[in-house]
């Protein structure tokens, strides 16, 4: 199948790339002439484990290009995906589908012959049915079907989660649209991908649906933890022991400092908008962003406590920037509300990231960036741990406890055994657990 993928971001570049890799010819189309000329000279503008060579093989093989034009790989494509971005707007937290409506205007003046238009950036129930106006406006003879089929990609696993998925949600009414899906995703049928039919505005709702409901998890252990350091319990065994329920789970029950991330703030609170646009209370969903904004903060607090109340002229070292481990994404990451609360309270503060360095520098700027966790530590009067990097899991606690000023550890994603850290001497807060935890 000849396959165009509109925009070159996370989603658009993943799902190129792996489309390629079906055998599919996919062309990637991007305004940023600048990305463009980048990824012909093999670099990534992302940081995906597996994807520079995922890009470079299928480039090599010709079965995946990068151009500026749009008109000539619409003309020529069986299936056009729109995965351009879809930012949350600025004022009023709803959806930003601005780039969503100029695509679909671009699309529809190039199509030439029978083509199915799928949407596969998030957007609000309705969505399709837009796009297929417009279309239709701009171009009334175009022989087209739209479609919703929504990603559910965690990035730092985009590739293994494309390849081997949970479900794969078609939403079209339109028989031809589903047998063009059907064959761009036949490659997955050897390994049982399940396909799942439906209407374009229940697909759409799927996909929020599912982000409203991981974070609520998240939240709601969180607050479970909060509970589990007054009562003197441990919430990672209160995590385990439900989710060894099968009717719960056990993914997203992982205590720490918050949701953030390219999905779950913008989807959660755009969601929230849609149903008040519909005189539809989501109270819970309300009461998640509510939860999640106030506990980013308060993180810096816990900080302060654990030095004494007081952080005026003392050094904080941040291990870790990026919101999840894997990634080079910054948007909404817990880090950022923490750092800026600890600047607040007067602290110096100074971090170390595996690869969220440069990324970190546009939201942070104010702070000195170290190439090495020890050195990060060195003369600090308290290490926070804020993203769980496997490099800060092997950790020395030896040479960190030597480095630092204080021996202060506040390990906001429970890296670390509490039993180890008292061993090493060190002053240790954990989110959730009793200092003498067996975890």
């Amino acid at each position: 199948m000849r396959i165009a993928m509109i925009g070159t971001g996370y989603v658009g570049l993943v799902s190129g790339a792996c489309f390629a890799d079906f055998g599919h010819d996919v062309t990637c189309v991007d305004k940023d002439a600048g990305k463009i000329a980048a990824l012909h000279r093999g670099e990534i503008p992302i940081f995906e484990p597996g994807l520079e060579a995922l890009v470079a093989s299928n480039a090599k093989a010709g079965r995946l290009n990068f151009t500026t034009d749009l008109a000539g790989p619409v003309a020529a494509a069986d299936a056009v995906f729109i995965a351009v971005g879809t930012p949350s707007r600025r004022g009023d937290g709803h959806a930003d589908l601005s780039y969503v409506y100029a695509a679909a205007r671009e699309i529809a003046g190039a199509l030439k012959k029978f083509t199915v238009v799928i949407t596969k950036s998030t957007v609000p129930v309705g969505t399709g049915d837009e796009v297929e106006r417009l279309i239709r406006e701009a171009n009334p003879a175009a022989d087209v079907a739209v479609a919703s089929n929504p990603e559910f990609l965690r990035e730092g696993a985009a590739i293994r989660d494309f390849k081997f998925p949970d479900r794969i949600v078609i939403g079209t009414a339109d028989e031809r649209a589903r047998q063009v899906l059907a064959e761009i995703y036949r490659p997955l049928s050897l390994n049982q991908g399940p396909l799942m039919l439906t209407g374009r505005r229940t697909a759409e709702a799927i996909k929020y649906a599912a982000n409203a409901f991981l974070a609520t998890k998240i939240t709601f252990i969180n607050e479970m933890a909060d509970l589990c350091e007054k009562v003197g319990a441990n919430v990672q065994e209160v995590a385990r022991g439900i989710g060894l329920d099968n009717r719960i789970g056990r993914k997203f029950l992982h205590a720490g400092p918050g949701f953030g991330g390219s999905c779950f703030p913008k989807d959660t609170r755009a969601l929230v908008k849609i149903a008040l646009d519909h005189d539809v209370q989501l109270r819970i969903v309300e009461a998640v962003l509510a939860v999640n904004d106030n506990r980013k903060r308060a993180m810096a607090r816990k900080v302060s406590s654990a030095v004494g109340g007081n952080l005026r002229g003392k050094t904080v070292a941040v291990l870790g920037l990026t919101f999840k481990p894997d990634t080079d994404d910054m948007r909404e990451a817990p880090s950022i509300p923490l750092v800026t609360g600890l600047l607040d309270m007067g602290a110096k503060v100074r971090a170390h990231d595996p690869v969220g360095i440069e990324m970190a520098r546009r939201e942070l700027p104010d702070i000195e960036y170290c190439d090495d966790p020890y050195i990060c530590a060195r003369g600090a009067d308290a290490l926070v741990v804020v993203t769980e990097w496997a490099q800060y899991r092997a950790i020395d606690l030896e040479r960190l406890k030597s480095e630092l000023a204080h021996p202060v550890v506040v390990d906001l994603r429970n890296v670390y055994r509490p039993e180890d850290m008292a061993a090493h001497g060190f002053v240790y807060e954990s989110v959730g657990r009793p200092p003498n935890s067996l975890d």
